[in-house]
């Protein structure tokens, strides 16, 4: 009873803070509004199958009718709710901008930064509002307090532009870089721990994780890792780039002193948005990227001073959160695994086809990876959408190879039944 009251008044919140769009004014909003209270009490996984609910979920986006979209995995589509509240403080900001966007907008992100900290379970004095994953890990990467010889563990399963920032560091400042070599998929925790400990040595200063490998979806055991660092007196970086809103957690249980995150992936939220969290006694040491007044400056604003920027994108953010929230973050999660598992399950049944990466939930959640033997993943990307025009991302790097699918809550079982008739037609014929 307490978790069903605490979701109803997250939805009326949620439903007040969304009043004004045209969308929930609209028989399909108004329509979708009614379910989610009336299903309140329903348990995730009980509506994670629950194809009519997720087809009004899919009626709050503006997907193509046409093309199938299965690469979410690199940026997601905003709701109606988060465009229609852009185009707003866009045409606000336009009336007078000096006007709107510092005297009006821009008191509205100390709000904002409450809401994301209540998301992320942290303080808001530990969360930083900026435009994505790089330049919040970049700020990290460039402004630790590192000298030449200090080393720095990272896997070459990483996300390029933090690999590329951290070989410039060591270009340009002699910090030496250690690599960890994954094979992946993997569901063991001891792995991960012993993979990164081998690389540990009495130099180590930093270890930079990857909390779900974008390739293939792993999810490394984050926390583990990151107490083993810090009993070495090792300082954690967490690109968490594709887990923010993907699935409930909070940063702080990670255990990490850094973590930054792209809010347009799995929130939903305009493009160029993202967040940076530092834990509260190192925000002091840690520069910032952009010069403030006061490098050295314990307050997290420090890591904010962009000079002008998009108000409207900042202030559509709390509405990607109020969708989130509508929606609800375990019911999202339980219909991003039954989705993967819809898929994954069907295909590796279809001679000459392999998965790449785990079906379990603490491995694994929406990103999914698969191959044909004797095929290379950019053929089968191209066929899939030269005559099917279903998008999906060929992968080939470090050790890991085939088409990743991502799907989200727009999508539903029949749109997975085109991707599979697909994969089996091709295995098949080619």
């Amino acid at each position: 009873m307490h978790t069903r009251r605490n979701f109803l008044r997250k939805l009326a919140m949620a439903s007040g803070a969304l009043a004004f769009s045209p969308f929930f004014s609209s028989e399909q909003g108004q329509a979708l509004l009614a379910t989610i209270g009336a299903q309140a009490g329903e348990s995730a996984l009980s509506l994670a199958a629950d194809e009519s609910f997720w087809h009004l979920v899919k009626q709050a986006y503006t997907v193509s009718p046409t093309i199938l979209n299965l690469n979410n995995g690199g940026v997601s589509p905003q709701p109606r709710v988060v465009q229609e509240a852009l185009v707003y403080y866009n045409r606000l900001s336009n009336e007078a901008p000096s006007y709107y966007m510092w005297r009006v907008l821009d008191k509205g992100r100390e709000p904002l930064r409450a809401r994301l900290a209540e998301l992320a379970g942290c303080s808001g004095e530990e969360l930083a509002i900026n435009r994505n994953s790089s330049e919040a890990l970049e700020t990290v990467i460039f402004g630790l307090r590192l000298q030449a010889g200090d080393e720095v563990v990272l896997a070459k399963q990483d996300y390029p532009n933090m690999i590329h920032a951290w070989k410039q560091r060591a270009h340009r400042d002699g910090i030496v870089l250690r690599w960890v070599d994954l094979a992946l998929p993997k569901e063991e925790v001891q792995y991960f721990v012993d993979a990164y400990e081998a690389q540990f040595t009495e130099r180590t200063r930093v270890v930079h994780l990857t909390h779900m490998i974008n390739w293939c979806g792993q999810i490394l055991p984050v926390r583990a890792i990151a107490r083993r660092a810090h009993q070495r007196g090792i300082e954690v970086v967490v690109d968490g780039a594709h887990t923010f809103a993907h699935f409930p957690f909070s940063i702080p249980e990670l255990e990490c002193d850094y973590f930054g995150s792209s809010l347009h992936k799995w929130l939903c939220a305009p493009f160029g948005s993202g967040l940076l969290y530092v834990r509260k006694e190192k925000i002091k040491s840690l520069y910032p990227l952009l010069a403030a007044p006061d490098p050295e400056a314990d307050d997290i604003r420090k890591f904010e001073h962009l000079g002008t920027r998009s108000f409207p994108i900042e202030q559509a953010i709390g509405h990607a959160i109020d969708f989130y929230e509508l929606i609800g973050g375990e019911r999202k999660a339980a219909r991003l695994h039954y989705l993967k598992k819809y898929w994954a399950t069907a295909i590796s049944q279809v001679p000459r086809v392999r998965l790449g990466m785990s079906l379990e939930p603490e491995w694994s959640c929406a990103l999914g990876i698969f191959s044909i033997e004797g095929m290379s993943p950019q053929q089968v990307a191209q066929k899939l959408f030269n005559e099917l025009k279903i998008h999906t991302v060929a992968i080939d790097w470090e050790g890991i190879e085939g088409v990743r699918i991502t799907p989200n809550v727009y999508t539903l079982s029949k749109d997975l039944d085109r991707l599979i008739e697909a994969v089996v037609q091709i295995a098949k014929t080619h």
